[in-house]
């Protein structure tokens, strides 16, 4: 018989993405999915961004963290499938219409599977092509399972 951890994890603290452009990554979370500044940390070349209760930390590929590791994370590669956020309200028309507003390509929306259950989500990529998942509450008469 397995024991038990010894801890229980409470939710989703952080997400690392490795990004060419700082600048222009930051004002894709904040500008467009409403993300907020919360720390700039220069010995790192990274910024620390509030998604509700979580971190998006954007971390500069080839900046000083690279460096400080002796080049293990090396160039830039594809390191998360996707970063999925938990948004209210979900109101598709609003929502394709400020990502179009931005020009931000979405997927069709559809019903997934998360955290909580069954519910609306869609997909899209930020300019460095991570994807991202953006979900809203589950609804009780989920029909269409993705």
């Amino acid at each position: 018989m397995s024991r038990p951890p010894v801890f229980h994890i409470l939710g989703l603290d952080h997400a690392v993405l490795r990004v060419r452009d700082l600048a222009r990554m930051q004002r894709f979370y904040c500008d467009v999915l409403g993300c907020t500044l919360d720390r700039i940390r220069p010995e790192f070349d990274m910024v620390h961004l509030r998604a509700g209760n979580a971190f998006i930390d954007l971390l500069a590929v080839d900046g000083r963290a690279d460096q400080n590791d002796g080049g293990k994370t090396g160039t830039l590669s594809r390191n998360l499938d996707h970063l999925c956020l938990r948004i209210e309200p979900f109101d598709t028309s609003s929502i394709i219409g400020h990502l179009a507003a931005h020009g931000v390509r979405v997927d069709e929306v559809k019903t997934r599977y998360g955290a909580d259950g069954f519910g609306p989500s869609i997909h899209l990529d930020d300019p460095e092509g991570n994807r991202i998942e953006l979900k809203g509450a589950p609804t009780p008469q989920a029909s269409t399972r993705a």
